[in-house]
């Protein structure tokens, strides 16, 4: 869908800026390839989520607990965001894996929540400008082929009152961390589809957004943002 926000947007991504020079991650993952992966993990990113929740749990709720009004979870996942959510917003969820949303759908019965799940590229969102109060997102930049595209459809369809919430990760900034991370950047983006040293304050940068207050935490391995959407 046109965005009226955006009269000119590049839809290719900043590779030598974004990803860094990892050989596999210079070339991002079609869109097969990536529900390829995310068919494969789903199952085991389910369970998993006890261990996300002791690490980024703290970083989701201080982000996502307070938002209110019609919100959609852009790639959402398994659900992991939903239990951070109030119960009195009205709950979109959309990913690009049928398999993501089969646990995400589970999600919502565990918790007594009731919501929207939808199978969408986080790059075209199938929505009007403005539908959303909040758009919330986590842990998801580092896969999207065109990060910059997403971030921009977030924009689109969030309200010009509205608020954009993220959660992300990237290179951290403790030497031994960082050093471990672009030892497996490669062979990790090639096995999962995820530029783990990608930096997350350029692609929003490079999207254009305005951020209103920005943190990290976890050795410099996650940053939150809330941004306001451009009119």
């Amino acid at each position: 869908m046109p965005s009226t926000k955006h009269t000119e947007r590049d839809h290719t991504y900043r590779t030598e800026r974004s990803i860094g020079s990892a050989p596999a991650s210079n070339r991002p993952m079609s869109i097969s390839e990536i529900q390829a992966s995310y068919a494969e993990y789903a199952d085991w990113l389910h369970r998993f989520e006890v261990v996300d929740r002791a690490v980024t749990g703290r970083y989701r709720h201080a982000r996502f607990s307070d938002v209110s009004g019609r919100v959609i979870d852009v790639a959402c996942g398994t659900g992991t965001n939903f239990r951070y959510l109030p119960e009195s917003v009205d709950l979109v969820g959309i990913d690009i894996s049928p398999e993501m949303l089969a646990k995400a759908d589970e999600q919502l019965a565990d918790l007594g929540l009731d919501g929207t799940l939808q199978q969408m590229d986080a790059q075209n969102l199938a929505f009007p400008d403005d539908s959303f109060d909040t758009v919330i997102s986590a842990l998801s930049t580092c896969t999207f082929p065109d990060p910059v595209a997403a971030l921009q459809e977030m924009e689109r369809v969030c309200k010009p009152d509205g608020t954009i919430r993220l959660v992300e990760h990237g290179r951290s900034d403790v030497g031994p961390i960082a050093r471990y991370q672009d030892w497996r950047a490669d062979a990790h983006y090639a096995k999962t589809g995820c530029r783990w040293t990608q930096e997350p304050r350029e692609i929003v940068a490079d999207a254009g957004l305005s951020v209103q207050d920005t943190t990290t935490g976890l050795f410099g391995t996650i940053t939150t943002f809330d941004i306001d959407p451009n009119e």
